[in-house]
C-alpha cells in the first residue's frame, strides 16, 4: 500500500464518518460507504483511534475531539478567524444582531466564525458547515462581489434574513463575507439592510485593514497539547505497539496536514518537516495527495491548506457541549474503578453537576446533572476555588454534617492544600458516610474550568484506598478531557 494511498483511505473513512447522520459507524457500514476492504478499514480505524481522532464504543465509531485540531489547522492557517473574530464581535455588539463569517469551498460557502446573540429565535448554524453559496446572503456576496450588497429574504429558511458584503484581501480579492443574520420577526430584509449598512461598511474597512497588514514570517509555531504537540508526528513509537495494524503513513500524513496549519499564510516544506521532525520526501507526497484531493494548495514557496479541510468532523465536533465531550471519559472512569463520577463547575458560591456516570449499588449518592452543592464542602468545589481563589465564600459556611469545615480560615487553608497538592479529599463533610476525592480540569489556556471526581460510601472505600487505587485513575480521566478540550477552542465550559 503506497503512502499517499494510505492517506487518501485514512481520509474517505473521516468523510463518510462525518457525513453520517450521528456521526458514528459499524466497520461494515464503511467498508460500504467507501468501497474499501474491510482488512483496510480496519487498520484506517485502528490507526485513527490510536491517534485519538476516533473512538470506540463497543462496535460503533465516533468522532472524537481530537479531530478538530485537523479544521483548528485550517482556521489558523487561514488567518481569518484570529484577524477578523474581534472586529466581528464589536459589529453584533453595536446591530445587537448575530453576525457570521464565510468563506467560498467549491459550489458553497462554509462558516469560519459565528457570533451569536442569544434569543428564542436565533442562528444554529455552527462554524464548519455548509450552505449552498445562491441560497445565502454570504454566498451571493462571494458569487457577485462586485454588487452593491447581498440580500436574502429566507431564501435557505423561513424567517432568516441575512445582509453581506464581501470582504477583500491584501491582493484585492475577496477572501471572505461578512453577514449580519437576524429574524422576520425583529426586521423585514429591507429594513435590515437599512439597519446594519452603515456600520457592516465600517466593518468591512476595518477587516480589509486588517487583512492587508504583512504576514508574518513562515515560521511554524505549533501549539502544544497535554498529549503531543499539534502536528508533531509520533508514529514511530506507535508502530513498534501496534505492528502492523498501525498505519505509519496514514498518522504521518495527517501530521502534516496539521503542520501547515501551525502559522498563518501555511508553511514551505522546510517549516513542515521542522515541525514534524519528518524527511522533506514524506512530506512531499502527503502535501501532493492533500493537493490532489483539494485539501491543500500551493500559493509561493507556502503550502496554504483550503476550507474543505472543516468537512472532516469540524461541524459536528463543534456543536458538541462540554457534558457531552466528558461523558465518555467519565464512563471509562467508572469502569475502571467501579465508583460514581461527575464532572462540575463552579457558579456562584456552588458546584454545579454538568455530567455523571453512576454505578449501580444498593447505597448510592443520588445525583443527576443540574444538581448544585456548596462549593467549600465538597471536593470538586476545593479544587475550583483553587483555581479561582477570588471566588473563596468568606460568610455562609453552614455545618452540613459534624465534620464539615466552617472556619473561613480552615476552609482557605484546605483550598490552600488543594492547589499545592493538585487535588482535594473530603471526608463527610457534605453527607454523613460520603467521601470524595476529585482533581482539576484545566483548558488550554491552563485556566481551572471544571472538576472531576469519584464519590463513594465510606463504607466502601477508606480514605487510603481513593488515594491508592482512585487518583491516580482521576489524574489520567483529567488529562483525557485535557486533551480533548485543547482541540475545542469555541467551546463554552458553563452549566448549560
Amino acid at each position: 500500500m503506497e503512502p499517499a494511498g494510505t492517506l487518501e483511505r485514512g481520509l474517505a473513512v473521516l468523510r463518510a464518518l462525518s457525513a453520517a447522520p450521528a456521526h458514528r459507524m459499524r466497520a461494515t457500514d464503511l467498508v460500504r460507504e467507501t468501497g474499501l476492504a474491510r482488512a483496510t478499514v480496519d487498520r484506517v480505524l485502528a490507526t485513527l483511534i490510536k491517534i485519538g481522532h476516533l473512538r470506540a464504543e463497543g462496535r460503533d465509531v465516533l468522532l472524537a475531539p481530537r479531530l478538530m485540531e485537523l479544521g483548528e489547522a485550517y482556521l489558523t492557517c487561514s488567518g481569518l478567524r484570529d484577524t477578523l473574530t474581534p472586529i466581528a464581535e464589536r459589529l453584533a455588539a453595536d446591530l445587537d444582531e448575530s453576525v457570521s463569517l464565510a468563506v467560498r469551498d467549491g459550489a458553497g460557502i462554509r462558516f469560519v466564525v459565528q457570533v451569536t446573540r442569544r434569543r428564542t429565535m436565533s442562528v444554529a448554524f455552527r462554524v464548519g458547515d455548509l450552505l449552498p453559496a445562491e441560497r445565502c446572503a454570504a454566498g451571493l456576496s462571494l458569487l457577485d462581489p462586485g454588487a452593491p450588497y447581498a440580500l436574502d429574504d429566507q431564501l435557505i429558511e423561513p424567517g432568516l434574513i441575512a445582509v453581506a458584503l464581501p470582504v477583500r484581501d491584501r491582493d484585492g480579492q475577496p477572501a471572505c463575507a461578512v453577514s449580519v443574520v437576524s429574524h422576520t420577526s425583529r426586521h423585514t430584509a429591507a429594513g435590515l439592510a437599512a439597519h446594519a449598512l452603515p456600520r457592516l461598511r465600517e466593518a468591512v474597512k476595518e477587516m480589509e485593514a486588517a487583512l492587508s497588514a504583512p504576514l508574518p514570517p513562515p515560521q511554524p509555531s505549533p501549539q502544544p497539547s497535554p498529549q503531543r504537540p499539534s502536528g508533531v508526528d509520533v508514529s514511530r513509537p506507535l508502530k513498534e505497539e501496534l505492528g502492523a495494524g498501525y498505519l505509519q503513513s496514514l498518522a504521518r500524513g495527517l501530521a502534516v496536514l496539521v503542520s501547515l496549519g501551525t502559522a498563518r499564510g501555511g508553511l514551505t516544506l522546510a517549516g513542515s518537516a521542522k515541525v514534524t521532525g519528518l524527511p522533506r520526501a514524506t512530506i512531499r507526497r502527503a502535501v501532493q495527495t492533500l493537493e490532489r484531493l483539494g485539501y491543500a494548495a500551493a500559493d509561493g514557496a507556502r503550502f496554504v491548506l483550503l476550507p474543505k479541510v472543516m468537512e472532516l468532523g469540524y461541524a459536528a465536533l463543534s456543536g458538541r457541549t462540554f457534558g457531552e465531550i466528558v461523558q465518555p471519559h467519565l464512563a471509562d472512569l467508572v469502569a475502571r474503578v467501579r465508583e460514581s463520577a461527575s464532572v462540575a463547575v463552579l457558579a456562584g458560591d456552588d458546584v454545579v453537576y454538568v455530567a455523571r456516570v453512576a454505578t449501580m449499588s444498593i447505597m448510592t449518592v443520588d445525583i443527576t446533572v443540574g444538581t448544585r452543592f456548596p462549593a467549600y464542602a465538597t471536593s470538586m468545589g476545593r479544587v475550583l476555588l483553587a483555581g479561582r481563589p477570588e471566588a473563596m465564600p468568606t460568610s455562609g459556611l453552614r455545618p452540613l454534617t459534624r465534620h464539615t469545615i466552617t472556619s473561613p480560615g480552615q476552609l482557605a487553608q484546605a483550598v490552600r492544600r488543594a492547589a499545592a497538592d493538585g487535588y482535594a479529599l473530603v471526608d463527610q463533610e457534605l453527607e454523613e458516610g460520603v467521601r470524595s476525592i476529585a482533581v482539576p480540569v484545566h483548558d488550554r489556556d491552563g485556566r481551572v474550568v471544571a472538576a472531576v471526581n469519584v464519590a463513594t460510601h465510606a463504607s466502601r472505600a477508606a480514605v487510603a484506598d481513593l488515594m491508592r487505587d482512585v487518583l491516580p485513575e482521576l489524574k489520567e480521566t483529567a488529562a483525557r478531557i485535557e486533551a480533548d478540550l485543547a482541540h475545542t477552542r469555541a467551546l463554552n465550559v458553563s452549566t448549560r
